[in-house]
């Protein structure tokens, strides 16, 4: 069986994939996969029971991969794709949809104050201290998750508008470690993001 988990709200997919796999479950990072791999995960079983249980995330960012989704639809083992978007108008999406694949989107509620993103952002490239304490004000109100993937865009936008900065290459290199340990490890979100925000005058 074959499910695909997506969207931008990590907490409530990881509190689903849990209610499905309970602990015990195989992890793959979909990018890193090859077609023998693959494979092996849509029709190998497991040494210790008839039905393995394994989560691929971004499989989509392997599109060659992606495309080959169709020729496992009638595995036996449990397989929850995890992708953080999912475009609907390819034809490997519309496949999978006729073989009754089942898909469910989880959204994170618009809650997040984009100009404080804005000005905690920009306070962090000359004073990180202060930057957090912004950040310690207002953090139980606001989703860690969406308030980083605001601060990714203010900096890809700092980055199109100065594509030789060394810094803005820099900060965007970090931003990108960040999101690997959010989906990666168990440590605290803010945490995360309020090391970045120390760092970011210095980098």
């Amino acid at each position: 069986m074959i499910q695909i988990f997506y969207g931008d709200d990590r907490v409530k997919t990881e509190k689903a994939i849990k209610m499905v796999f309970g602990d015990d479950y195989e992890v793959f990072e979909g990018e890193n996969l090859t077609l023998n791999a693959l494979t092996s995960i849509f029709m190998g079983a497991s040494l210790f029971s008839e039905k393995r249980k394994v989560l691929i995330k971004d499989l989509g960012e392997n599109a060659e991969l992606f495309k080959r989704l169709p020729d496992f639809v009638n595995t036996e083992n449990e397989v929850i794709l995890w992708e953080s978007k999912l475009d609907k108008r390819t034809t490997t999406y519309k496949a999978l949809g006729k073989s009754k694949i089942k898909t469910k989107e989880f959204k994170l509620e618009e809650n997040v104050d984009k100009k404080l993103v804005l000005d905690v952002f920009g306070t962090a490239f000359y004073n990180g201290e202060k930057a957090v304490r912004m950040v310690e004000k207002v953090k139980n109100e606001q989703d860690p998750y969406m308030f980083f993937g605001l601060m990714v865009s203010q900096a890809v936008s700092r980055f199109e508008r100065n594509p030789n900065g060394a810094k803005e290459k820099r900060v965007l290199k970090e931003l990108s470690n960040i999101d690997m340990k959010m989906r990666t490890t168990s440590s605290q979100p803010w945490l995360l993001i309020q090391s970045f925000l120390l760092q970011v005058s210095s980098l």
